[in-house]
């Protein structure tokens, strides 16, 4: 089921916002978001969006690209678990990959630098001196 994410019709106090369209428009709706999580492989989901482009969701994921940024390299290594997640406590509790979470890697602790379940991969760099 999508989801509107166009302005509402009225106010929040009710009344009306003046000259509008009275329906909803198809190029206004959106998704829920697939909120990436830990698991033995990475599974993707693809998905047809607007303009007939099409986006690759992660489901699960269990690598990451990891930068280093004193060797000036990347790596694939094996995510442990989320450690942190500043924009929500509860996403770090569930273990959800987002944008921004601190996971622990093979490598060490790294921040998440890409977009799960927007980008279809999940890049890192990693935290040094920790």
């Amino acid at each position: 089921m999508g989801v509107y994410h166009g302005n509402d019709l009225r106010k929040i106090t009710g009344g009306m916002k003046g000259r509008h369209v009275k329906v909803k428009r198809k190029y206004l709706t959106g998704r829920h978001p697939l909120n990436p999580t830990l698991g033995e492989k990475t599974e993707a989901k693809i998905v047809r969006v607007r303009g007939g482009n099409v986006k690759v969701k992660i489901k699960t994921a269990s690598e990451a690209n990891v930068y280093i940024p004193s060797q000036k390299k990347t790596v694939k290594a094996k995510v442990l678990k989320v450690i942190d997640n500043p924009s929500n406590r509860d996403l770090a509790k569930r273990g959800v990959v987002t944008r921004g979470a601190i996971i622990q890697t093979e490598v060490g602790k790294a921040v998440v630098t890409s977009r799960p379940g927007q980008d279809g991969v999940v890049n890192a760099v990693l935290v040094e001196g920790s």
